[in-house]
C-alpha cells in the first residue's frame, strides 16, 4: 500500500487537501482556484467548503462579487495536523 493510499484510509482526500492547500497559501483564495489545486470540481469544492463553514473551520469574506476563503483558528490547527500526518505517512 502506498503512502497516498494509507493517507486516504484515515482521511477523505479532497477535504483534507482543501484544508492543507488553504494553510499553505499566502495569497487570496477563491473557490475556483482551490478546486483546480486539489483536482476537484468547483461544485464539489463548494459543498465541502460549506460543510467546513458549518463546522467553523473556514469563513468566507465577500469582496464585491468574489468570496475569499479563510481558515479560522480551529481550521488552521486542523490543517497543520493533517499536513504533519501526511508527511509522516
Amino acid at each position: 500500500m502506498s503512502k497516498k493510499d494509507i493517507f486516504e484510509v484515515f482521511f477523505r482526500r479532497k477535504p483534507a487537501m482543501i484544508l492543507v492547500a488553504l494553510k499553505q497559501s499566502v495569497r487570496n483564495r477563491y473557490g475556483s482556484v482551490l478546486a483546480k489545486e486539489v483536482d476537484c470540481t468547483y461544485s464539489h469544492t463548494v459543498k465541502i467548503l460549506q460543510e467546513m463553514e458549518r463546522a467553523k473551520l473556514v469563513n468566507f469574506e465577500k469582496q464585491g462579487r468574489i468570496k475569499l476563503i479563510n481558515l479560522t483558528e480551529q481550521g488552521n490547527k486542523i490543517a497543520d495536523y493533517i499536513g504533519r500526518i501526511k508527511e509522516i505517512l
